[in-house]
């Protein structure tokens, strides 16, 4: 991870200095990538009880989105974006936190079972810009309706039907940026869009993929929404923004 991001992000220690964050960050990512359990992390990243209380200090001080969203920033305005949803199944042991609880979840039910959804905005290279996390039956232009008010400048915005509504479009023309999105089946006046331009919107589902890759985004382990949302920025940023 560049120093600056450290800098900038990460905590100052105060009185005993800590552990090296670059071994823990390591450590952190070690697990995350392979699904481990935090006691199975190998004893070259150190005490696995440090990794686990780091991962969920800085969990909730939001540090790990706070890099994602700075490096994702460091892009410029994309020419093109693109934009879905995909549903993450949650492990029962995420899933056994009351509704109630001191932290919110992010966990829904649907037809395919107990899930989280997860929302991204990508660039035209299939990178991430924005990830929000909802519950699993948020319907996808209602998790659009979070993000667009969210959406950097560009010329165009490629998305499958789900999000063909007239709200929609229509705020994506107030920030300059023109919808390409089929229209549904159900539609009375259907609206034309590019269909050559249409066909590039395979690198946001490919986005998905390469994050699913990491065992504990395909299954999400944790209970409280902002640690395992924290699990997907760390991918998100090591994937995308510093193995380039």
């Amino acid at each position: 991870m560049p120093l600056n991001s450290r800098k900038n992000h990460f905590p100052h220690p105060h009185g005993k200095p800590r552990v090296d964050d670059v071994r823990v960050i390591s450590g952190i990512i070690h697990v995350l990538k392979r699904g481990l359990q935090w006691r199975d992390a190998p004893q070259e990243y150190g005490p696995h009880k440090t990794l686990y209380n780091r991962f969920m200090r800085w969990s909730r001080k939001g540090i790990f989105n706070k890099i994602f969203m700075a490096l994702a920033g460091e892009r410029g305005d994309p020419d093109r974006l693109m934009i879905d949803a995909t549903y993450l199944k949650a492990h029962r042991t995420a899933a056994s936190l009351l509704k109630k609880g001191m932290f919110p979840r992010a966990i829904g039910r649907t037809k395919g079972g107990i899930n989280s959804k997860l929302h991204a905005v990508c660039d035209e290279n299939g990178a991430p810009l924005i990830l929000y996390l909802s519950e699993g039956q948020m319907s996808d232009y209602k998790g659009a309706r979070h993000i667009l008010g969210a959406l950097p400048k560009a010329n165009a915005l490629l998305a499958d039907r789900g999000y063909d509504a007239d709200w929609f479009r229509d705020g994506l023309r107030d920030r300059g940026i023109e919808p390409c999105i089929p229209p549904k089946k159900n539609r009375k006046s259907p609206r034309p869009y590019d269909k050559t331009l249409y066909r590039q919107r395979h690198k946001v589902e490919n986005m998905f993929a390469k994050l699913k890759d990491w065992r504990r985004i395909a299954t999400r382990y944790d209970r409280c929404a902002h640690t395992f949302f924290s699990s997907i920025c760390i991918a998100a940023t090591v994937i995308f923004y510093l193995n380039q």
